[in-house]
């Protein structure tokens, strides 16, 4: 296991090589000169001549990479044009909010994905199986921003005399109390769980054929057992792997839903960095992002051979 875990982690840097040096590019290819937004347009060239030469800007771009990537070979990402605090501390002080979102949006993904695609399964080509399904499409078929905007609507500021409780209870903003998470997390969350349904339900009615499951009511085990204890187990591996990619998806996608909720994140921070050419900061959350989104492959392999024995933990 721990051989197969540093040969996963060993193939990482070449992909995060790749990420650097795309993001480095395309960055650079983005009209505006940083240091004009740093001194403000009317500053005079001294001072954007200045600021070229502290931040390194005058150097050909292959010697700009090279700097950049040995700071990272060093662990330093670099400092932000816009703050002049490290890169470090700016990811450090919003990465457990986009990481927060992320985890409860798929926990909630699991709980309500996993449920319906069982109840589908279980009642296939019934009028339970079709709405669920129905359900689930409308939920991949709707822009996060759309919903998000309709939740606060609903559920935050706007009137909504068919509710039992006042819509004053939940916050249309920020990010720390339950108020305050419960529309973010649907919001994000929703797709993913429709996604889950999907995969869950195709996965279980493969394995509901399969002769053990034939045998095992044979035996006289109860529904809920034949359906919870043995085909689940067998059918939740192809959806460990949906899981594990909207995850990453997740915790890299969330931009939009940050700026419909306010929420100060590692989505947000990424939009007004990209807006103000801060280009260490653009490049130290992408790849932050990237290595987190290796981490969780790494996971959902990992959890293939505990759902999965037969499997071998091949590099």
């Amino acid at each position: 296991m721990l051989s197969f875990i540093l040969r996963r982690l060993m193939q990482t840097l070449p992909v995060l090589f790749g990420v650097s040096l795309l993001v480095f590019s395309l960055l650079h290819l983005i009209p505006g000169d940083p240091a004009v937004l740093i001194a403000g347009e009317n500053a005079p060239k001294e001072q954007i001549a200045n600021i070229h030469e502290r931040l390194g800007l005058n150097d050909p771009l292959p010697i700009q990479y090279w700097n950049y990537m040995w700071n990272i070979i060093q662990g330093d990402l670099g400092t932000s044009f816009r703050t002049g605090r490290p890169v470090i501390e700016e990811i450090a002080s919003r990465f457990p909010i986009t990481f927060q979102l992320s985890v409860y949006s798929t926990i909630f993904s699991i709980f309500l994905g996993l449920i319906a695609g069982v109840i589908a399964a279980t009642y296939k080509n019934s009028f339970i199986d079709t709405s669920i399904m129905v359900i689930a499409l409308f939920g991949l078929s709707l822009p996060n921003f759309w919903l998000g905007l309709m939740l606060i609507q609903w559920f935050a500021i706007g009137q909504t005399p068919w509710l039992p409780f006042s819509t004053s209870w939940f916050s249309p903003s920020g990010w720390g109390s339950f108020q305050q998470m419960v529309l973010p997390v649907i919001t994000l969350g929703t797709a993913g769980a429709a996604m889950i349904a999907r995969m869950t339900r195709s996965s279980m009615l493969d394995v509901l054929n399969e002769d053990y499951i034939q045998t095992a009511r044979a035996k006289g085990l109860s529904e809920r057992k034949v359906i919870y204890r043995h085909a689940l187990r067998s059918a939740i591996i192809p959806v460990i792997t949906v899981i594990g990619i909207q995850f990453g998806f997740l915790l890299g996608g969330s931009v939009v839903t940050e700026q419909v909720f306010a929420i100060n994140g590692l989505g947000r921070l990424l939009m007004n960095s990209i807006t103000n050419r801060d280009f260490p900061v653009v490049q130290g959350i992408v790849l932050v992002i990237s290595f987190t989104f290796v981490i969780v492959h790494l996971i959902v392999d990992i959890l293939y051979h505990v759902f999965n024995k037969r499997m071998k933990m091949n590099g």
